[in-house]
């Protein structure tokens, strides 16, 4: 099942993650290295285009920073984002250019591309959110399991991960809904979109809407769908 593989999820022209992004097969593979790697390219970016803030702490010149963001390190935040009030950066967040992360949001261990939005009440941990994806208000990734097990990516066949921690990984353009919840090892294919409200966990396939586990039509084309049947494979 190609659908959670890197190539499958993301246009890693829009990242400067790429480096590392290209030397794994399953995103999830990149995620106990965010940090090394962020310490890494944060000695090569240019100091006429970013400004090193505090420790591990790269901040691109046009990015904006309220004043009463939180910011800790190793972090990279690249040209034109935007971090608003009260935002929470708690470290290992790599944030792409021309993004928002809103009040209230915290990050954690996180990769995010270009003109990612996250700009109301998130919480994004243990992810990598691909480029233009959008997380609606009060959305969240849940990145621990209950009983504190393993996260096993579950879809037609599943990938123990051997992680503990391990929230969602979205692909370019997908759009969560308000008040939904990203279940620990969820994979959101390429175009979709999640129904404010929903619990959503394994792999949902690109080009589609999901309304609950037991409806998620496919996009066809411009204003036709169909439904998704119990045997879909891709």
């Amino acid at each position: 099942m190609r659908e959670v593989e890197i190539c499958k999820l993301y246009d890693l022209e829009q990242t400067i993650a790429a480096p590392l992004l290209e030397t794994k097969k399953y995103t999830w593979e990149v995620l106990p290295l965010i940090k090394d790697f962020i310490l890494q390219l944060g000695e090569t970016l240019s100091p006429d285009e970013f400004e090193k803030k505090g420790e591990d702490v790269w901040i691109h010149k046009t990015a904006k920073i309220y004043p009463n963001a939180n910011i800790y390190g190793p972090c990279i935040i690249d040209a034109e984002t935007e971090v608003r009030p009260g935002a929470f950066i708690r470290g290992n967040a790599l944030v792409g250019k021309k993004c928002v992360v809103g009040n209230s949001t915290e990050l954690k261990n996180v990769i995010l591309f270009n003109n990612v939005q996250v700009p109301h009440y998130n919480y994004v941990g243990d992810s990598v959110l691909g480029y233009k994806a959008h997380m609606g208000a009060g959305s969240i990734t849940s990145n621990v399991k209950s009983d504190k097990t393993l996260v096993v990516v579950k879809g037609d066949e599943n990938y123990e991960t051997g992680l503990k921690k391990f929230g969602a990984m979205l692909g370019d353009r997908v759009e969560v809904g308000c008040n939904s919840v990203l279940n620990p090892g969820t994979v959101i294919g390429r175009d979709s979109n999640v129904y404010p409200t929903s619990c959503v966990r394994g792999v949902i396939p690109e080009n589609s809407i999901y309304k609950d586990k037991d409806n998620i039509v496919l996009k066809v084309s411009p204003g036709v769908t169909g439904n998704i049947p119990k045997n879909f494979s891709i």
